[in-house]
């Protein structure tokens, strides 16, 4: 009782220097564009007013009236839109036809993949999305954990960020793979059976994953298709051991089975489905589980390995995603939205909401929602995705209207995380 007194005494700066400042007040904003988009309707001449991190009132904009202290922006031609969400990214991953992932994986030094990823992060939020579901560190084992930590204690700018950090595979399934006999570190984290699978599950959720991300299946020879990996009864302890924290399961599934075996074990959403069948779709209706195609991925790598659009013929991998794409929304699966970014630039999120637009027959419209609301749905993160009192105050003005042309999304005008202006 007596210390801090005495050195109160001896040292009368130094109190006042250890004391921790108190957080300056966010003022609030009223912003009043040409219209408001909520996520599901647009609303001409309507405006939005924020207090702290939160939205305190939506409607048309003669009924906002500045309170005192008030900050107004006005937008005109703009409309505003929630914060964007981005269903699949990798933020320590940079676009594969500037470094192999092999490469990535084995060659780059975790600094060098965390200050990269900063940069990452920085072009993620200024092109509008304000919360990304980051798949994996693919090899940087938790630094996805302590990106997300410094952009939430302001030490960096970036998205919200809900992580995966190692995502979990069956022994010997994943790579990197080099010659016989070497043995090298992996992009994920292997585990098996019972008493391994229980292990590495807490182990990540203790770690700091917000989400179970496992490799339902994959390619275990160099040549070879992909092929189921883990077992249903092993799927099954893993989102039975997820869900027990309170954490849903991803699953990388590209296959028929692999597909099958995850929606029956309960995953929230699968990634990719690049061979899924009707019947498969149909199941994972019944059962509530959520397809992230992940199109821009296909279509970045095909351009890599020497594909030129508009030129040559379409190779059978894009062929047979338009088919399986088809056939999901012929089946009404619920659909999430996000492009496995990292493949490609950081910063292009876009790319996955055009190709669905201009190849895949979707609208801006559905695009735009499912981008907002939808996502944020699915996601189970019921404080954002929308624009209404109460949820978190997540803004993004672009020039035009999106719901009718999604290419407006590349004209941001303005970027409002936690109701902080962070680019104007």
């Amino acid at each position: 009782m007596r210390l801090p007194l005495l050195i109160s005494l001896l040292f009368p700066g130094l109190t006042s220097l250890a004391q921790p400042s108190a957080p300056t007040p966010t003022p609030a904003l009223l912003l009043r564009p040409a219209a408001v988009f909520d996520g599901e309707t647009l609303h001409p001449g309507w405006a939005v007013l924020t207090e702290g991190d939160k939205i305190k009132a939506v409607g048309p904009a003669a009924q906002l009236p500045a309170p005192a202290g008030a900050r107004t922006v006005e937008l005109p031609g703009l409309t505003l839109l929630p914060g964007l969400i981005e269903g699949h990214s990798h933020l320590l991953l940079h676009p594969y036809n500037e470094t192999s992932w092999n490469d990535q994986v084995l060659q780059e030094s975790e600094a060098l993949r965390v200050a990269r990823a900063t940069a990452h992060a920085r072009a993620t939020l200024e092109a509008g999305f304000t919360t990304v579901r980051d798949l994996g560190s693919e090899g940087a084992g938790y630094a996805d954990v302590g990106l997300k930590q410094a952009i939430d204690r302001g030490l960096i700018p970036g998205p919200r960020m809900v992580v995966a950090t190692r995502a979990l595979v069956a022994t010997g399934s994943y790579g990197p793979k080099l010659a016989a006999g070497f043995v090298v570190p992996q992009g994920a984290q292997e585990a098996d059976g019972v008493d391994g699978i229980i292990r590495a599950v807490r182990e990540q959720i203790g770690r700091g994953a917000d989400v179970i991300k496992v490799y339902a299946d994959y390619r275990w020879g160099a040549n070879e298709p992909s092929r189921p990996t883990f077992t249903q009864d092993e799927l099954n302890l893993i989102v039975q051991t997820a869900r027990s924290s309170g954490r849903p399961v991803v699953a990388h599934a590209s296959t028929p089975e692999g597909m099958r075996r995850a929606t029956l074990a309960g995953v929230q959403t699968i990634e990719h489905g690049d061979a899924g069948t009707p019947e498969v779709f149909k199941l994972m209706k019944q059962r509530g589980v959520a397809l992230c195609p992940t199109v821009a991925a296909g279509d970045a790598t095909s351009r890599y390995r020497g594909w030129r659009k508009g030129q040559d013929p379409e190779p059978e991998r894009i062929q047979q995603k338009k088919q399986t794409m088809k056939a999901a929304l012929q089946s009404g699966v619920d659909l999430a939205y996000g492009g496995d970014v990292g493949v490609f630039a950081h910063g292009d999120n876009l790319r996955e909401a055009e190709l669905l637009i201009q190849e895949y027959g979707f609208t801006s419209l559905q695009t735009l929602r499912g981008f907002t609301a939808g996502n944020a749905r699915i996601f189970q993160l019921p404080d954002r995705g929308r624009i209404q009192p109460g949820l978190l105050a997540d803004l993004v003005a672009v020039a035009g209207d999106p719901t009718k042309d999604i290419k407006t999304l590349r004209q941001v005008r303005l970027v409002v995380k936690g109701g902080v202006v962070v680019k104007e």
